[in-house]
C-alpha cells in the first residue's frame, strides 16, 4: 500500500532540506492511511476501548528530501502476533523512484487502562484483516 506526502516549507531545516525528525511522522501518516484503507480506522479502534503505543521506531536515512518533493511511502504489515505488531516503510521520491528513508515501528494493542489486549478477542474483523496483511506466512499468534 503507498501513501503519498507533500513535503512543506515548515519541515525543512536551517540547510534546506527535511529535518530528519519528520521521516517519524510520515510514517506515522502513513500507518494512519494503511488502518483506514484496512476499514479499520484508528479511531474506530480507540473508540473500541483500544489503544496502540508505538513500542519502538527505527529510520535509515538514504538521500535527502526537499520542499516540495512528493514522497511515495510504501507501508507494510511485517508481523502480528495478536497483541503487537510490526510495520516497515520505503520512503521515495514519487519521480525518480529514489529511496529517501527506510524504516519500522513497532506497536502493541491495550485497553485504555494500559493492560494488554489480544485482539482476537476484541476485534475479530481486524485481527483477520492484520493476519491477512501480513507477508511470508509470519503473524500466528506465539
Amino acid at each position: 500500500m503507498e501513501y503519498i506526502h507533500q513535503a512543506q516549507y515548515y519541515e525543512t531545516d536551517q540547510m534546506g532540506v527535511i529535518h530528519h525528525s519528520n521521516y517519524i511522522r510520515w510514517m506515522e501518516e502513513a500507518r494512519i492511511f494503511y488502518m483506514d484503507q484496512m476499514d479499520f480506522p484508528y479511531k474506530a479502534v480507540e473508540e473500541a476501548g483500544i489503544i496502540s503505543p508505538v513500542l519502538g521506531v527505527q529510520c535509515d536515512y538514504r538521500s535527502m528530501t526537499r520542499f516540495g518533493d512528493r514522497v511515495s511511502i510504501e507501508v507494510k504489515m511485517n508481523s502480528f502476533n495478536g497483541v503487537k505488531y510490526e510495520v516497515s516503510y520505503v520512503m521515495r521520491d514519487e519521480k525518480t523512484r529514489e529511496v529517501r528513508a527506510t524504516g519500522t515501528s513497532r506497536h502493541c494493542y491495550l485497553t485504555r487502562e494500559g493492560r494488554p489486549v489480544t485482539v482476537k478477542k476484541a476485534l475479530p474483523a481486524l485481527y483477520e484483516k492484520m493476519l491477512s496483511m501480513v507477508e511470508d506466512g509470519k503473524g500466528t499468534e506465539e
